[in-house]
């Protein structure tokens, strides 16, 4: 679930105090925020990213998307979250392109790499069959060598000559034609001889054309192997290349689809927005005012007191004694009211206190840049203990109408010179009522996703002498 950056504050009613965020922050911000729904001028075209610019950009790209939601979370948590969902699709949309085009490489190389196996095998396979011509034309050649050798050794060695038949093969025409028998003889043996030496030639040329064979087969077997292997490969970077593409697909279909909704429903949400910063510039002003009483109360009182003291003698009053104006201390450090954590656990902050800026690739509509973020959301899961920061008296503990679902807003009073508020949002159940007194550390509430919150978390505010400040700066 995308956590909020920003949480608007409850509409209360006229017998209470609503609670809320800083005035600057709905009249700069949450119209800003609208922003969210017209992601690159609706939709409109992607620039590719280069592949270096895509590392580590996840938790940048969800801050963005976290920043959307919560400009526009106490407006509507539906279209909250789907401008959340749009800056996440275009945001993702560069990376898959990238992907699908590297998936697309990956099946041409794979498809090149099987091509050229496959030719290799063939080569391979035609000299396999020269080789294995060959070697059956020698074989048949060494056979009819030792056949004939055969014959000459058989009729040298029955005739003690040569005869007729013997020379008809030797080609020297008649015996009778022959000087003598002796002469005879001697040619044959020099037939003989070299027919032996043909014998042995081929036996050598025939072990080489083996020797040949079998290396020719053992690379058919290794090509026929590493083609097996490639085929494998090129399907799985065709399968890949296609869920790739069904990414691609998927993002740039759900992003039109979104922001077709949200276009249709702009009119809409710039009413709500208008109504709700409206509601929040109340808010700030009644916490304003609420504040504002507290401190000339306390003012009131120092100064009735002092003049007390200079009345009877005690001293001090800063003048106030013999018809001097009375001049109040400064105020002092705010750490005087010693506030403590919310949570027990070591619960990590979503987002901080500040200005945050529109969202990359929207358009602000007042041209302000941003929003403030008038608190800070902490990632407390659902039903975390909330505890009271301070002791104080509850002003809101209940439900409210504003976005800010369960609400408990605490005032602290005046210490030091300094009027503190605290408030805790979207909680699942408020523990306490308006007007009871709580302690440090008391158990006030449990945390949750009510209201228009696009997931579970606790939204903490701090108001000082009227103003919203950083909590981390009092914590």
């Amino acid at each position: 679930m995308y956590r909020t950056s920003q949480d608007a504050t409850p509409h209360g009613g006229s017998s209470t105090v609503k609670t809320g965020h800083a005035k600057r922050r709905w009249r700069s911000g949450v119209a800003a925020g609208l922003t969210a729904l017209t992601m690159l001028g609706m939709l409109g075209l992607v620039v590719p990213a280069q592949a270096d610019e895509l590392h580590d950009k996840a938790s940048a790209l969800e801050q963005q998307a976290h920043d959307a939601a919560g400009a526009l979370e106490f407006v509507d948590a539906g279209i909250a979250k789907s401008a959340s969902d749009l800056v996440l699709f275009q945001g993702q949309l560069p990376g898959a392109q990238v992907a699908l085009t590297d998936a697309q490489t990956r099946v041409g190389a794979a498809t090149a790499q099987v091509s050229s196996l496959a030719a290799r095998i063939d080569l391979a396979q035609e000299s396999k069959d020269k080789i294995t011509s060959q070697i059956a034309i020698d074989t048949k050649k060494a056979a009819e060598t030792k056949s004939m050798i055969g014959q000459i050794a058989a009729q040298s060695y029955k005739g003690g000559g040569i005869s007729p038949n013997l020379a008809l093969i030797l080609g020297i025409g008649s015996p009778n034609d022959l000087a003598n028998s002796i002469d005879m003889a001697e040619q044959a043996m020099r037939s003989q001889n070299a027919a032996l030496e043909q014998l042995t030639s081929q036996k050598a040329t025939n072990q080489n054309a083996q020797a040949r064979l079998a290396a020719v087969e053992a690379e058919i077997k290794d090509l026929k192997t590493q083609a097996d292997a490639a085929l494998v490969a090129e399907q799985s970077a065709r399968d890949q290349a296609a869920a790739q593409k069904a990414t691609v697909d998927k993002l740039i279909s759900d992003s039109a689809v979104i922001n077709a909704q949200l276009e249709a429903q702009k009119p809409q949400i710039q009413a709500k927005l208008k109504v709700v910063q409206q509601q929040q510039n109340d808010v700030a002003a009644q916490i304003a005012e609420q504040q504002r009483q507290e401190l000339a109360a306390a003012a009131a009182e120092a100064e009735r007191i002092a003049r007390e003291q200079a009345a009877s003698g005690g001293g001090g009053g800063g003048g106030a004694g013999g018809g001097g104006t009375y001049v109040p201390p400064a105020p002092g450090n705010p750490s005087a009211f010693g506030l403590q954590h919310p949570f027990s656990g070591n619960i990590p902050i979503t987002s901080g206190f500040g200005w945050r800026p529109t969202p990359t690739g929207t358009i602000d509509f007042e041209g302000t840049g941003g929003y403030m973020h008038t608190g800070v959301d902490f990632g407390a899961t659902c039903g975390t203990p909330v505890y009271a920061a301070a002791a104080g008296n509850v002003v809101i503990g209940g439900w409210t109408n504003g976005g800010g679902g369960y609400t408990v807003q605490i005032s602290h009073g005046v210490i030091q010179g300094n009027a503190l508020t605290t408030i805790y949002y979207h909680n699942s159940a408020a523990l306490v009522s308006p007007g009871q007194r709580v302690s440090q550390g008391q158990l006030i509430a449990y945390s949750g996703n009510t209201g228009n919150s696009t997931g579970c978390h606790a939204h903490f505010e701090t108001w000082l002498n009227g103003r919203a400040v950083d909590p981390m700066g009092l914590l």
